[in-house]
């Protein structure tokens, strides 16, 4: 329990209404109950707000005629989030070792490290302090996690992988599996060996069921502070550069290079050796296949200006009668021509 004084000062906002209300939990804005602290994320949502009954609201703007308290923030959004952690974050206890763990030879572990049942660590691992892994978790040998890292169940990080510090990695995910490589030779696909490694660097988190593939030579690697969805493919030797988003179902092919700061729609699929330029924006289930320069916004299959696209969208439901149009028009100058 806190006090709305206690939050705001906590949030570092300003506080409009009764400082000494008790808060024992957080809502959304329509679910909210007495008790309860809640958000608006923007200005459209005051009338919302008006109608709650949460004890105090998180807000943008002042908000008139609104009986909740107001705590009033730059970034609500991230306000909310800090508050949801300050009442629901949970701070697991450090279990050590389960004597059904299997752990190799040569294997170094740091401070208050947890290792959960039927987890496999190979030879020569190094793990951190505070690192959790998770029942059914594979790590290869020679491989390193970093300090404070998370590993769900059953995912499955090849040899030699480099994660680094505060990397989460939710269930199911399979980091450093071979790259997709062949060569033809005779009507058969000859295996190229892929002998690469990853590397994550610090503050990643990857989602569920997200592939990495280890590099043919050198390394595939996703760089600091990136956002990995659930469900993305990332191709062999592929860099992906700092606080970077892959929205659900993204696939990468080789060799490619995403810019720092690039957000990826849901869906989008990008060719071999293509190269996108920072601060990129690309919409949902674009595809592309020619590089990108920096600061673009390019939606559609093949990718254009997002803008034009817009336009061309538009323009699509409207096409049969333009059609009908130009044939008849095609008919009236057929006749004049006859005429004449």
């Amino acid at each position: 329990m806190k006090t709305v004084k206690e939050i705001a000062d906590f949030l570092g906002g300003e506080l409009k209404g009764s400082p000494n209300d008790k808060i024992t939990n957080v809502s959304g804005i329509e679910d909210a109950d007495e008790g309860d602290i809640t958000f608006i994320a923007a200005k459209k949502f005051i009338e919302a707000a008006k109608k709650t009954s949460a004890t105090a609201v998180i807000t943008p703007v002042e908000i008139p005629e609104c009986s909740a308290s107001q705590i009033i923030v730059k970034n609500p959004y991230l306000s909310f989030a800090r508050v949801v952690e300050l009442f629901k974050g949970k701070k697991r206890a450090v279990i050590g070792i389960d004597s059904r763990a299997s752990i190799g030879e040569n294997v170094k572990l740091g401070k208050d490290v947890s290792i959960y049942p039927y987890a496999v660590i190979e030879d020569n691992v190094e793990i951190g302090d505070r690192v959790r892994i998770y029942p059914g978790v594979y790590i290869g040998s020679n491989s390193k996690i970093g300090e404070d890292s998370t590993i769900y169940s059953n995912t499955s990080i090849r040899e030699e992988t480099i994660i680094g510090n505060r990397v989460t990695i939710h269930s199911n995910t399979s980091i450093g599996g071979d790259g997709f490589g062949y060569v033809q030779e005779d009507g058969k696909h000859i295996k190229i060996p892929q002998v690469g490694n990853v590397i994550i660097e610090d503050d990643v988190e990857i989602g569920s069921n997200v592939c990495i593939d280890r590099a043919t030579l050198g390394v595939t690697i996703i760089r600091e502070g990136t956002k990995i969805d659930n469900h993305v493919q990332i191709a062999h030797n592929v860099e992906i550069g700092k606080n970077v988003i892959l929205v659900s179902q993204v696939g990468i092919s080789g060799s490619c290079k995403i810019g720092d700061n690039v957000m990826l729609a849901g869906q989008v699929g990008i060719a071999d050796h293509v190269r996108i330029g920072d601060n990129t924006m690309v919409g949902a289930k674009s595809g592309i296949g020619r590089n990108i320069p920096a600061n673009s916004m390019v939606s559609g299959a093949p990718a254009f200006d997002h803008r034009k696209w817009r336009r061309t969208q538009a323009c699509l439901p409207k096409l049969p009668d333009l059609f009908k149009r130009i044939r008849e028009l095609e008919k009236k100058i057929s006749r004049l021509e006859k005429e004449k």
